[in-house]
């Protein structure tokens, strides 16, 4: 797994603006948990919150969408109003980012290395074929 990673930050080519990925911010060792960071103009981590704005509903048989043959399948997520949250992500620690995608050989795929301190980004390293 990983967690999804966009810079406001001027990173340089392949990494302001774009979808980044990254597998370093949570501790869980499993490598992310598909969680939402958004690094600022100013250097400034933030962690964007989606949970609680939709609802699980299951449908039941005669229900639009219900189909017989996917009975594990049968649910949909409805949205509630309610709106997601952004907040401060105070991390401390050295993280590795890589772009989304990448039309390349696997060794030359861009990474950089980026350190935090209390979530605001202090300096960072290309690591790109190492």
């Amino acid at each position: 797994m990983f967690d999804y990673f966009h810079s406001s930050y001027e990173l340089g080519e392949h990494f302001t603006n774009t979808r980044l990925h990254t597998k370093d911010i949570e501790e869980y060792g499993i490598g992310g948990t598909m969680s939402q960071y958004h690094l600022n103009k100013s250097g400034q981590l933030y962690l964007i919150d989606y949970s609680h704005t939709a609802d699980f509903i299951e449908l039941k048989e005669g229900d639009d969408g219900y189909n017989d043959e996917r009975s594990l399948l049968n649910f949909r997520w409805i949205p509630n109003g309610t709106h997601g949250k952004v907040t401060p992500y105070l991390l401390t620690k050295y993280i590795e980012i890589y772009p989304e995608k990448w039309e390349g050989e696997w060794s030359l795929w861009p990474r950089l290395k980026l350190h935090f301190k209390y979530g605001v980004l202090k300096d960072y390293e290309d690591i790109t074929g190492r």
